[in-house]
Parts: C-alpha cells; sequence; structure tokens
C-alpha cells in the first residue's frame, strides 16, 4: 500500500487523450499472499463529462474463466453477486475513490477463491461508444510461507554488557521474492525504535538511535545460518532496556518492476533489562550537515546516554553563538528568548523533547545570517523535598558549527540521454541536469520542450511547474499515453521517461529550467533561466530477424488428393509478429509465379488471379499453427493441371507503438514440386481363352470378368465383339456404357439377333453376355472390351484405360444325328385279294421336336428282256415308290396300280404303317421304308438332318383258283340273271350305304376333332365297281394333308 499510492500518483500525472475513453488497470500478474490486504488501482481517461466516473470491478475464476462474476460497483449497491454481498457489506471489500476517474479495489483478507481474472469497467457516460471500456489483469493468490521465530525469553543485562539475540526467518514461496529483516526495540506504548535492518536489496543500515553505534561496531547484524540472523549489541547502556523483537517481510517485483511488502510478521520479543552501574551521564549533539543554502531546513538533536534517565531529571538549554536561543525544564515546556520566540510564532523554528534522552532543534528556513555555531547543556537537576528543583551537573557537548550560504542565480543546464538511438517500442529516458544541484525546496520549473523529425518548430511538451505541478502541453496529448515524467528529490534534475518509441517520438529535445523566488507576499519572481543543449533521438524500425524455410521438396500424388503446402517462419523478430502471407504457382510455360492466395496479417483473405482462372476457391483451406510459425495451404482434390513449382512470400508486420502497422521486412521460402499424375492403370480384364460348343436353340452365356480396377468408384463400358467365319473384321455385338445404357451392334440390329441377346452383371466387374435360341451362325470368336472410366476433380469423365479380354469361340452346332429305324427282315405270304401291313417302325431320334418324312419303296424283280447279263447281276430289282408323306404330312400322288388300295396310319409319333388293300400276283415282292429325320432351326427353317432306310419286307401273294365269279361268267344266262336283274335293287342299297356311310364319316371327323387327334387321311374309301367282271368293293386311300 505504501508503494502503490506513489505510482497510482505517478500514473495520474501521464493523462490520457481526450478523443478516445481508454480505461487502465494495474499490470497483472499480481503475485499476494492469502489473508493479506490487497489493493488494485483503475483509471478512466478520454471521456467528456462527468468528472466523477462510476466504477465496477468483476472476477473471471480459473474454474468458470468464460462467466462474469460481480463483485462491487460505485454506483449499484445490488451489483454484487451473493457469495461477495456479505464482504461487501462488511468492508472487507470496498472501492476506495482516489480521484473522480481513479479508484482502488480493497480486498483487506485476501482468500484463495479471491484469484482470477479482474475486470474493471466502466459505463458509458458520452453520447457515443468510442473506445475501451473495460480492462483485465490477473491476480494469483498464493501461500502465506513467512514464518518469523525468536526464542521469547527475559535477559538481565548490566550496563557495558553484551546482548545477543537470534531470528529465524524461512519462506517457501515458489515464486522468485526478497526478505528483508529488521529489529526493533520498544517500550510500553512508546513508538518501536529501529535498531539495525537488512533491505531486501541486502544493504545494512541502522536506524538513527543506533547509527553512530552501528559505524562504531557496537551494533551488528549477522548472519549465522540458512534462514538465521543474529542482533550483536556491544556496550549496553540504560537507554538499550525494553523488549526487542524482528520484524521480516517477503517482497515480490510487480510487472511494473516495483518491489511490494506481500507479508510482514514480527516475532515474539526478548525483554532486556539494563541495569545501570553509576548515575554518570553522557551529552552529544548531532546534525545532518555543516553546509547549508538559504532556505534549507536544519536539525539539531542533543541525545542524553543515562541509566534510569526517566527516575532522574534533566533541564536542556539551546545557544546560538554563546546566546540563549531556548530552554526546558523538567517539564518539556521550551522558553524561548524574543528573537526566537517571533521566529517559533512564525513556524520558522521548533524546540522539542523528542523522547527521555533526545531533544531536538529545528529551524525550518534558513537565513544567511543563521550561519554559527550551535550547542545545547544538559543540566541534572534533583528534587527536593518541598518540590522545587536544584542544579547539579552539568555537561554541553562540542560546538557544532554551520555555513549558510546565499542562493547563486548563475546555474547551467544540460541535457543527456544513455539512448539517443533506440527501437520501436523501446523506451528512453532524457535527463535535464541542473548545476549547481539546488534543493528540492528551491523553487524551480522545469519545460521539456519537442522539435519532431522533418520540422523547424520546437513546441513545449510538458512542464514541471515551481509548484511541484505537471503541465502538459496542447499539441502533442499522445505523449501523455506512454511518457512519465519525475523530479529527483535530492535536486532540481528533470527526467522525462518515454516508453513504447515510435517515430513520433523522433526528433529534437530540449530543456528549459527557470529559478524562482518566492517573495513574502506570495508572488514570485523569476530570477534566472538557462536552455540546454539540443538532444536528438533517434528511433529505428527493429531489426528483423525473419527467416523462412528454404527447404525444397518434391511431391508427387495422385489426382484427387489433397496438395498438402507448408510455408515454416523459422524464426520472427517479435513474439508479437503477425504475418501475411502470399502462395504462388510457377508453371513451367510462365516467366513469374501466379498468385494463389493472400492472407494479410489481420488474417483476411484475398484470392489471387490463378485461383479466379483456375477456379480454385472451394478447393483451397488454409491453416494457421497454435504457434503461429507454421502456415499450410491445401489444394483440395488435385487435378493433373495443378502440377507446377509452389512457393510462399512472408510479410513480417509489427504494430507501432502509434498503433498502426508496418511492414518490417519479407521473404521468400523454397519451392515445393508438385507433379499431379492420373491413377495408375490397374485395369486387368481375364485372358483366359475359352472354347465354347453348344446346340442350336439353347441357350449360351459369354462371360466378361474385370479381375482388378484402377479405382472402385471407376465407370465401366463394356462392348462386345465378334469374328465370324467368312468375314474378314470382327462385328460389334453389344455394348453396355458407363451409365449403363445398353445399345445395340450393327450385326444385332441388322439380324435378328437383337431379339436373342441379353446382357447383365450379377456382380461388380462380371459382365454376362447370354444368347438365346442359339443358331449356327451365331458362331464366331467373341471378346469384349472394357473402357474404365474416372471422374476427374472438375467432376468430368474421361477415359483412363482399357482392356480386350481372352477370346471366346463359340461353336454352334446341329444335334449329332441318332436316327435309328427297325432293320428288321420278315416275311409276309398273303392270299389273292387280302390286304397286307408294311409297318415302319423308329426306334430312336435325335430330338423330341424332329419330324419325319416317310417313304415306301416296292422292290421287285425286274423282266430279263433286252438287258444284258451285267446289267441284270447289277440291277437285279426294280424300286418303286410307293407312297411318300412328308414332314409336313404332305402325301405324293399315288402311282397308277397302288390308286385306290393304299391306306396310311400314324399309329404313333415313331410308328407309321401303310397298308395295300386288295393284294394282287403283281404285289409280290420286297418293301422297305426310307426315314428322313427333320429339325427346325431357331429361325423356323426346317432342314433334313437324317436319313435311315429300314429292313426289308418279303411279301408273297398266292392264287385263290377257280371262283364263283369265274363260273357265272363263264355262263351268259347265269350271269344275266344273277347281275343284270338284280342291278337297280344293288344300285339302290349302293346309294344308301354311302349315304349312310357319309354321315358315319361325318360324325368320326368332328369326333377326332375334338379329341385333339390329328387326322391320318383325309378321303374316304370308295368302291371300284366292274360291270363285267363280278369283284368285291375295293377300299382306296389318296393321300391328303394331316392337321
Amino acid at each position: 500500500m505504501r508503494t502503490l499510492r506513489p505510482q497510482l500518483a505517478s500514473l495520474l500525472l501521464l493523462g490520457m487523450a481526450l478523443a478516445q475513453r481508454q480505461v487502465a488497470v494495474q499490470e497483472g500478474p499480481l503475485y499476494r499472499t492469502e489473508g493479506s490486504h490487497v489493493t488494485l488501482w483503475c483509471k478512466v481517461s478520454g471521456y467528456q463529462d462527468p468528472v466523477e466516473q462510476n466504477f465496477q470491478w468483476s472476477i473471471y475464476l480459473p474454474s468458470a474463466p468464460e462467466r462474469e462474476v460481480q463483485i462491487v460497483s460505485t454506483v449499484d449497491p445490488s451489483f454484487p453477486y451473493a457469495i461477495y454481498t456479505q464482504r461487501v457489506r462488511s468492508r472487507g471489500i470496498y472501492v476506495e475513490r482516489v480521484q473522480g476517474d481513479a479508484v482502488l479495489l480493497h480486498i483487506t483478507e485476501l482468500q484463495d477463491r479471491d484469484a482470477g481474472e479482474y475486470e474493471c469497467h466502466t459505463p458509458n457516460t458520452d453520447k457515443t461508444y468510442f473506445g475501451s471500456y473495460s480492462a483485465k489483469m490477473n491476480l494469483v493468490v498464493i501461500p502465506d510461507s513467512l514464518r518469523v521465530t525468536a526464542v521469547p525469553q527475559t535477559l538481565n543485562k548490566v550496563e557495558h554488557d553484551s546482548l545477543e539475540l537470534k531470528c529465524e526467518v524461512s519462506k517457501s514461496t515458489a515464486q522468485h521474492s526478497h526478505v528483508s529483516i529488521a529489529w526493533y526495540r520498544q517500550r510500553g506504548s512508546e513508538a518501536p525504535v529501529e535498531v539495525i535492518s537488512l533491505s531486501r536489496d541486502f544493504v545494512l543500515r541502522a536506524g538513527s538511535a543506533y547509527a553512530q553505534r552501528q559505524a562504531t561496531g557496537d551494533v551488528r547484524l549477522d548472519k549465522v545460518g540458512e534462514t538465521t540472523s543474529k542482533l550483536t549489541i556491544y556496550n549496553l547502556h540504560p537507554s538499550d532496556q525494553g523488549e526487542f523483537y524482528c520484524e521480516a517481510a517477503e517482497w515480490i517485483q510487480d510487472p511494473d518492476k516495483s518491489w511490494y511488502a506481500m507479508t510482514r510478521k514480527r516475532s515474539q520479543g526478548a525483554i532486556v533489562n539494563v541495569q545501570a552501574t553509576d548515575k554518570e551521564f553522557s551529552v552529544r549533539l548531532e546534525t545532518e550537515k555543516r553546509t547549508y543554502i538559504v532556505g534549507e531546513p536544519v536539525e539539531f538533536r542533543c541525545i542524553l546516554e543515562a541509566q534510569n534517565v526517566p527516575d532522574r531529571y534533566f533541564s536542556i538549554s539551546w545557544a546560538f553563538n554563546s546566546s540563549l536561543i531556548a530552554s526546558l525544564g523538567p517539564n518539556a515546556v521550551p522558553v524561548l528568548n524574543n528573537e526566537f520566540a517571533q521566529r517559533e510564532a512564525l513556524g520558522q523554528l521548533k524546540v522539542a523533547k523528542e523522547s527521555d534522552n533526545v531533544f531536538v532543534l529545528k529551524i525550518y528556513r534558513l537565513r544567511l545570517e543563521d550561519s554559527g555555531k550551535y550547542n545545547c547543556r544538559v543540566t541534572e537537576r534533583e528534587k527536593t523535598v518541598t518540590g522545587d528543583f536544584i542544579d547539579k551537573e552539568s555537561k554541553r557537548p562540542k560546538n557544532i558549527p554551520i555555513t549558510v550560504l546565499p542562493l547563486k542565480a548563475g546555474f547551467a543546464v544540460t541535457a543527456i540521454s544513455r539512448t539517443p538511438g533506440v527501437t520501436y517500442n523501446e523506451s528512453f529516458d532524457l535527463q535535464c541536469i541542473i548545476k549547481p544541484h539546488y534543493p528540492s525546496w528551491v523553487p524551480v520549473s522545469v519545460t521539456w520542450r519537442f522539435q519532431p523529425a522533418g520540422s523547424t518548430e520546437f513546441h513545449d511538451l510538458v512542464t514541471f511547474t515551481r509548484d511541484g505541478g505537471v503541465q502538459w502541453g496542447d499539441r502533442y496529448a499522445g505523449f501523455r499515453t506512454r511518457t512519465a515524467i519525475e523530479k529527483v528529490e535530492s535536486s532540481n534534475n528533470v527526467r522525462l521517461s518515454i516508453s513504447r518509441a515510435s517515430d513520433t517520438e523522433a526528433g529534437k529535445y530540449q530543456c528549459v529550467a527557470e529559478l524562482w523566488r518566492k517573495n513574502y507576499n506570495s508572488s514570485w519572481t523569476r530570477l534566472a533561466d538557462r536552455t540546454s543543449n539540443l538532444l536528438e533521438i533517434r528511433v529505428l524500425r527493429p531489426v528483423t530477424k525473419l527467416q523462412v524455410s528454404k527447404s525444397k521438396r518434391s511431391i508427387t500424388l495422385v489426382e484427387n488428393r489433397p496438395i498438402p503446402l507448408n510455408c515454416s517462419v523459422k524464426s520472427q523478430t517479435s513474439p508479437d509478429s503477425h504475418f501475411a502471407v502470399l502462395w504462388y504457382v510457377h508453371k513451367p510455360s510462365d516467366a513469374d509465379g501466379k498468385l494463389i492466395l493472400k492472407t494479410t496479417h489481420s488474417s483476411a483473405f484475398e484470392y489471387g488471379t490463378y485461383a479466379e482462372e483456375e477456379g480454385l476457391r472451394g478447393r483451397l483451406q488454409f491453416e494457421r499453427s497454435a504457434s503461429g510459425g507454421l502456415f499450410s495451404l491445401t489444394v483440395q482434390r488435385a487435378e493433373v493441371r495443378d502440377s507446377g513449382s509452389y512457393y510462399c512470400h512472408v510479410e513480417e508486420w509489427l504494430l507501432s507503438p502509434n498503433h498502426a502497422w508496418y511492414k518490417l521486412a519479407e521473404e521468400v521460402s523454397g519451392r515445393t514440386e508438385v507433379t499431379v499424375k492420373q491413377p495408375d492403370n490397374r485395369l486387368k480384364v481375364n485372358q483366359t481363352h475359352k472354347n465354347i460348343t453348344v446346340l442350336e436353340n439353347q441357350w449360351v452365356t459369354l462371360e466378361c470378368q474385370v479381375s482388378s480396377r484402377t479405382s472402385p468408384s471407376s465407370q465401366l463400358s463394356v462392348e462386345w465383339y465378334v469374328w465370324r467365319p467368312g468375314h474378314p473384321e470382327k462385328e460389334a455385338v453389344a455394348q453396355l456404357s458407363r451409365q449403363s445404357t445398353l445399345r445395340y451392334g450393327d450385326l444385332a440390329v441388322l439380324g435378328d439377333l437383337r431379339s436373342r441377346l441379353h446382357l447383365e452383371s450379377p456382380s461388380p466387374g462380371l459382365y454376362l453376355l447370354s444368347i438365346q435360341n442359339a443358331t449356327v451362325r451365331d458362331s464366331g470368336a467373341y471378346d469384349c472390351r472394357v473402357e474404365e472410366w474416372l471422374l476427374d476433380p472438375s467432376d468430368r469423365w474421361y477415359k483412363r484405360a482399357e482392356d480386350l479380354s481372352g477370346l471366346i469361340t463359340l461353336t454352334v452346332k446341329q444335334p449329332d444325328p441318332t436316327l435309328q429305324v427297325d432293320t428288321a427282315t420278315a416275311n409276309l405270304t398273303v392270299q389273292e385279294k387280302e390286304s397286307f401291313p408294311l409297318d415302319c417302325s423308329i426306334l430312336s431320334r435325335s430330338s423330341p421336336e424332329s419330324h419325319f418324312a416317310v417313304t415306301w419303296y416296292n422292290l421287285r424283280a425286274k423282266e430279263a428282256g433286252g438287258r444284258t447279263e451285267e446289267e441284270e447281276e447289277e440291277e437285279e430289282e426294280e424300286r418303286e415308290a410307293v407312297l411318300s408323306v412328308g414332314p409336313d404330312a404332305v402325301f405324293s400322288p399315288e402311282a397308277g396300280r397302288w390308286e385306290g388300295r393304299l391306306r396310311f396310319q400314324r399309329l404313333s409319333a415313331v410308328l407309321f404303317r401303310l397298308t395295300v388293300l386288295q393284294a394282287g400276283g403283281a404285289d409280290t415282292g420286297n418293301y422297305s421304308c426310307r426315314v428322313e429325320e427333320w429339325l427346325a432351326d431357331p429361325n423356323g427353317v426346317w432342314y433334313r438332318l437324317a436319313e435311315e432306310e429300314s429292313g426289308t419286307v418279303a411279301v408273297h401273294v398266292q392264287d385263290a383258283g377257280s371262283t364263283l365269279q369265274s363260273v357265272i361268267c363263264s355262263n351268259d344266262a347265269l350271269f344275266y340273271f344273277v347281275f343284270f336283274y338284280p342291278f337297280p335293287i344293288f344300285g339302290i342299297l349302293i346309294i344308301t350305304i354311302l349315304l349312310v356311310r357319309f354321315k358315319s364319316r361325318n360324325s368320326s371327323k368332328n369326333s377326332e376333332g375334338k379329341n385333339g387327334v390329328p387326322l391320318l387321311w383325309i378321303k374316304e374309301p370308295h368302291l371300284n365297281y366292274s360291270p363285267t367282271c363280278l369283284e368285291p368293293p375295293v377300299l382306296s386311300i389318296h393321300p391328303g394333308t394331316i392337321d
């Protein structure tokens, strides 16, 4: 608290710009111990009105860094949250207003839960919002680990003895901290007297009462261990009697470089009694120096050293040049003479008793006539029984002469700086040194003047006025935010400190000092003024440390994969550097690289002309690592045309102290050679050659197997070809496009193949071509050509590969003939005029769908007349076709002698019977049948597959001898009797029989048609009657069409 207020006062002198509201809080992080009293300052500037601003404090706890917890407000009593309400009401937490626009937050007893990020917020009081309205800082609460221990004891000493006391001080703070130790002596309710101390900077210093004894070595402070210090007092005086204790403080350095005492603790005391050996006493006179300047103060201390001073009576008198100034009796009431009494009445002089053994003479403003010798006299007095005092022994020290010099008006002013050249954001100090050094009470005003670089005029920057105030110039309000001015207490030297330097602070500086005198009427007179030398300050930009990786690399990848591009910043000038990254690509056909993408230092994106022309906007992805030094550009879905040389151009940007960004440096990275290629061709079609043989009318399936492909997402088109015998070129059969569209080739379109083709893909990569009802014309060498199509990153399909399958040789043949006819021979003897059957039996056939053409032949011996013996041997038999029935069941015409005597029957699908009626001797001979097997091809065209002839049947017709017919015919009377007269009767009977037979045939036809049985013949038998020969009726069958 003692060190915080001067810092706050110094900050308030800086001021802020009026144009923009700005809130500032104490710089963090601050480390404070649990249980201590903590203050945090907050100030607002740049507001318009009113003069008194309001403040609200909140905290963001580490357990919930995003949630605001309200603590205290200067305007709203209901502002605190419940967890802080009680502490605010009991003033455990409160806000102290230092000025209208500055406050201190007090936490009287810091708790562990008070750690977090504190936010100071100032509600807006202006008409518009402009600037910042809050600021944050971190407060870290650490355990109080300071321990101060000493052995409590009571020591009885005799005058001139030695005293040794030990104090142990320890801490276990994780943060870097210092410890100070001090020993004190206290008597009753008197204020403690400092004996000796060791500061945090390890400076050993004795208190004023023990300074002379420490100089002679009678008072020592030694370190005797890691944590133990020892106080030693030699040659004890009776005045040393009292309670001795040590006090330690733990100090930590805050971010603003000031030291803060986090904790102070004292040990238990040791009571020391010092017994005097006699009644002797001594007197000494002390003052700070011997030469003074008019107006300076002076203090004389008359120190009495004796035993049991409180129990004895002493009187003191002060003398100047042997003239009495004042005297003090045992009652400590001063009595001054006339001249000094007037000065005492004006407040220019004071005579007082500071303690039992210290008496003080103070002159606040010395005059020239005050030069001379000063002394004090101490007289011990004894009180009589009557209460009167009688003088006993009197002693006085040596005189102390002082010299009071007049104030000289002649002085010199010099401006110096240890840092005439600085870089951005660094600090520099300017000192205005005045010689001779006037005391701090001498009224001197110092003005710093500034001439900006490039200007010829000086203007007042800031003035440290004669009364200690600070007055800023009107033209450089921006300086106030980064400038501090202070006056050294021991002199009138004025230091100007400027932090976060920028080019606006570059230029020439000089200081002007004025010496003033205050008159008795409170008016001021300027005695003299001096102007210093010119001091030029150069503010340079930082030396760049930017380094970008120059490593080269090559990338080869397949299209549709991402292209990873990295740009690595190996070193940078400042941790606060921002980078603009420009990405380029260089093609062999281009002279220069083309801009792809630019990311500015403010993280804005700008697409280059190359990205716009090539349509890359939707495929670019930019990333920046959390550490900030690695930038990545990814080109998604790479295309072949994306191949090229890629590199990045890095610009380093820094924020100037004036909050303006400037480009410090730029550098180009190494190149990345990118080659984007199409996927490797992995298309493979089964190359196995096959031979397939099938019969006509069967189904045949041809297989096209894709064993591997370039990509699972590719599309395939399959086209089938055939080389047919007798054709010089292969012909397209059918094509299945990649969109699964079926197209027929010219061969299928022109012929009947189209209706018999079937194309399918039962599983991925397997394509089947099926031919229904295969024909001999379908024979040939088939193969398939497979094309693989891939989708490029621009969603365009292109053919990546093609491959041919092995040949499939298809042979379609007619069925093998298995026709077999019964070849067994037989002998058959029949009587003349009887009928005999000729069976043609088919034992096996080639197909159930076969049709048969059957022809019966009569083999009989030829007549020998007119032939040679050789011809008779070669052609002994004559072959005559009796009847032919075609595969379409069409009968051939009957031969002359067979007409009307043949009857055809199809007893089953494989059994045919021809019955010869009215056998005659001419019918004797060998009979056989020849069978032709016919099949229909898939187009319905019939062809003869095979033919086979049966075994022969030898038929012998026997002669029957004389018959009734011959008897009747040989007798005319009997003939007419038998045949002429009954003729009308027989005619009527025949007509009747025919009518009945005709009706019976129609009824039979209708019955067979209804049952679905094919008719074996279509003509009814009819009777041939000869009027000249009495013969029985003959049943004759004429060939016809069987349905």
